[in-house]
């Protein structure tokens, strides 16, 4: 449910009030998502060092995010550092990252408590450099009262590594409890994945017109629309999430089930003879 009585329209920008103006707000999504990619492209393009596409992108996270907490928009998760990222990329750039965590959450949770944002993380941040650890901690903690958008960092972060996660927690909790496997239920995975919290997004945004879901979310998004942009993270704007969410808004989600524009189905018994033969 949108978060109404945090909205601070008044603070957007003029295009992005007029994009605002034609959204229904009955209709924002409760959840938004985002793969945030395009850094090294973008920094490339202008024959710079992948850490300045780094450093922008990070300013890129600040400005959305305060964008979904003007409009009210309760859940904002971003992809901001995958399992694979710490596994394959040289460890010159994987530190250069940790240490662009560690300012970014410097920096920015005093914009954060004016902007009344709350920040969580998922992943298997326990493997995170112990520094690092304790800087989330404590904007975790200094953030935690707050009331309006709850960003989400996902750090360390894996969707195949989580359902692993799940599925070792469940099997525990089972022992304990002596229930055999015949009794659990999609509910059962639920409660034991990392964002048992919140809400499936609604919208999953993914920057740099790449199509593909990169292990992100991946049973959290069974019924998410999906929203792909050629343009890269550090170029993408609150205005941009905007626009995502109009495309979302014209969109009739069917979560499996028959829309409306449709029709009826009309059987013709002839074909389901031949089907069924």
């Amino acid at each position: 449910m949108q978060l109404t009585d945090t909205l601070r329209i008044h603070e957007l920008s003029p295009e992005e009030r007029a994009v605002y103006a034609a959204l229904k707000p009955e209709r924002l999504p409760e959840h938004v998502a985002i793969i945030m990619d395009g850094n090294g492209r973008w920094a490339g393009r202008r024959s710079l060092k992948r850490f300045l596409g780094h450093q922008q992108g990070a300013k890129s996270v600040q400005l959305v995010t305060e964008t979904a907490s003007r409009i009210g928009l309760p859940w904002l998760t971003l992809y901001a550092f995958s399992l694979e990222n710490s596994l394959r990329r040289p460890p010159a750039e994987v530190n250069f990252l940790m240490r662009l965590l560690k300012s970014y959450l410097e920096s920015n949770v005093q914009r954060m408590m004016d902007n009344n944002v709350r920040i969580r993380y998922i992943g298997r941040t326990h493997e995170l450099p112990a520094e690092v650890q304790d800087k989330m901690r404590w904007a975790e903690e200094a953030t935690a009262r707050n009331t309006g958008t709850t960003l989400t960092l996902a750090l360390n972060y894996g969707a195949r590594s989580e359902l692993v996660d799940a599925v070792r927690s469940l099997s525990a909790e089972m022992q304990r409890k002596h229930v055999g496997p015949d009794r659990i239920t999609e509910e059962d995975v639920h409660r034991h994945l990392y964002t048992a919290h919140m809400p499936d997004p609604d919208l999953l945004i993914r920057t740099s017109g790449e199509m593909r879901v990169s292990n992100f979310l991946l049973w959290q998004i069974a019924y998410t629309e999906i929203f792909v942009t050629d343009r890269l993270w550090p170029d993408f704007r609150g205005i941009h999430l905007l626009e995502a969410i109009a495309d979302f808004q014209r969109r009739e989600r069917r979560f499996g089930g028959i829309g409306e524009s449709c029709g009826e189905v009309e059987e013709d018994p002839k074909r389901i003879k031949l089907a069924a033969g």
